[in-house]
């Protein structure tokens, strides 16, 4: 059985926040008329969101594809991001695909900040905005009014120790940061990882510098009004949904990785571990590279610096050889885990946040071997909700409405209880919806039938001993 970790009472949203949403908010949507109209593709990894965005372009003038992919911002790596080549663009102008260098951080923030410019410019000259992703918080980004990193503008100036220091509490480390947090405000802290620093030290430096709780940002009237919902947007979104069937996308993810080794994955991922190799630590624990750490560290001891440095990848170890099958494997594996995290918060996203989601069902163009499955299945339902959406039809919301019913407000949802799972190693669930898909779960429930049997076993055990 499940037990729940009570949270605090979240205490009432702070005056300052008012100001903050509207300083970040740098172009408000027009009182006079409809807010700016940009196109919106997401889904899972593997899903064909790149495709469907290069096919629209055959149905809408102007349209400019803007990447939200936390990864393909990075120059290199175009095999391990899956980066649209320029073949496959088919003309059509692509921006914020390798912009970044591998060793810079690149932040919500910083996506935003480059992708609002682009997105105006794009309206500017008449055209039409597809905005593809990849990342959600990215895409949260540019639909919410604020974020969180925006609180700690005034923040530059001094240092987290310094901040820390003036509100008694002094840094012992990194991951005493935590433990701070958690004294500060326990609700912030049971919603985030504990070993997710960057966001910690926002956290602190936020209530060092304002004396506010982290946590007021997404709960009460700040949260229910304005924080991820589209309906404060500054753009005015038609966000198509591209998904597919489980086991299809299951299939297509494990074609894809050997698609990758063959196309030359490992010569890429050599590169990030490389002795000497700067690369941000994102990088390093993303899929597709955390997989080939064991293989890359056996590897690089048995080779001499002049076959490093050429790049020459021999596999004829058996150890070697060993390895990087588990590494292929392991990666299939948390691909498709990804994808099942994906499909998880486009679901919260269509159900708690209001996010009015037209979903489109790939699984027989994914099946189908014919050359017009795809037009038929997924181009044209997309061209004629795109065309409704631009013709602004107030039908298009009950036509296109959520497959999961739409609509529930974000306040009526337990965003902020924690959940227990004694049958899963007490592991922790944050919020009803995630317990609810935890329950789900083929694992769960394998584990909570073993312990039933054993349960009764072991009181059958008792009874006979009486």
């Amino acid at each position: 059985m499940p037990h729940l970790a009570a949270p605090a009472s979240p205490p009432p949203a702070p005056n300052f926040m008012s100001n903050a949403r509207e300083a970040a908010s740098s172009s408000p949507p027009s009182k006079r008329g409809r807010r700016k109209a940009v196109v919106v593709v997401m889904g899972a990894t593997g899903a064909g969101k790149s495709r469907l965005a290069v096919d629209l372009a055959g149905h809408f003038a102007g349209v400019e594809v803007v990447s939200a992919d936390s990864m393909q911002v990075y120059r290199g790596l175009d095999v391990l991001t899956n980066k649209v080549s320029l073949h496959e663009q088919n003309g059509v102008p692509h921006h914020l695909l390798s912009i970044v260098d591998p060793s810079a951080e690149f932040t919500c923030r910083d996506f935003r900040d480059h992708a609002l410019p682009i997105i105006e410019d794009i309206l500017d000259r008449g055209g039409l905005p597809v905005i593809v992703g990849g990342t959600n918080f990215y895409i949260q980004a540019l639909v919410s009014p604020f974020l969180f990193e925006d609180m700690s503008e005034d923040t530059q100036g001094c240092t987290l120790s310094d901040q820390l220091d003036d509100i008694g509490l002094a840094t012992d480390g990194v991951g005493s940061g935590y433990e701070h947090l958690k004294e500060i405000d326990p609700i912030a802290a049971q919603r985030i990882h504990p070993n997710n620093h960057r966001k910690i030290k926002r956290y602190l430096e936020l209530y060092a510098t304002t004396g506010a709780l982290p946590s007021d940002l997404f709960q009460g009237e700040a949260a229910e009004d304005k924080w991820g919902r589209p309906t404060s947007s500054r753009f005015d979104c038609c966000f198509l949904w591209v998904d597919a069937e489980l086991h299809v996308l299951d299939n297509y993810v494990n074609e894809r990785v050997d698609c990758m080794i063959n196309a030359g994955l490992l010569d890429e991922v050599c590169n990030i571990y490389n002795p000497g190799a700067v690369y941000t630590q994102g990088l390093r624990q993303a899929i597709g590279v955390r997989e080939f750490d064991e293989f890359f560290r056996l590897y690089f001891t048995k080779k001499e610096p002049d076959e490093i440095k050429a790049g020459m990848l021999d596999l004829h170890d058996d150890k070697l050889k060993s390895l990087l099958d588990e590494a292929v494997s392991q990666l299939k594996a948390n691909t498709r885990r990804l994808v099942r995290r994906q499909r998880r918060r486009l679901h919260r996203l269509n159900k708690d946040f209001g996010w009015n989601l037209h979903h489109i069902d790939a699984t027989e163009a994914f099946q189908c071997t014919t050359g017009d499955s795809w037009h038929v299945k997924v181009i044209k339902p997309c061209a004629d909700t795109v065309r409704r959406f631009l013709s602004n039809d107030t039908t298009l919301a009950s036509k296109d409405c959520s497959i999961d019913g739409g609509g529930t407000r974000l306040a009526s949802r337990e965003l902020w209880t924690q959940y227990v799972c004694e049958a899963c190693d007490n592991r922790v669930l944050r919020g009803a919806h995630e317990w609810e898909q935890h329950k789900q779960g083929r694992g769960h429930r394998k584990r909570t039938q073993h312990l039933k049997r054993k349960s009764k076993i072991k009181s059958t055990s008792s009874e006979a001993e009486v």
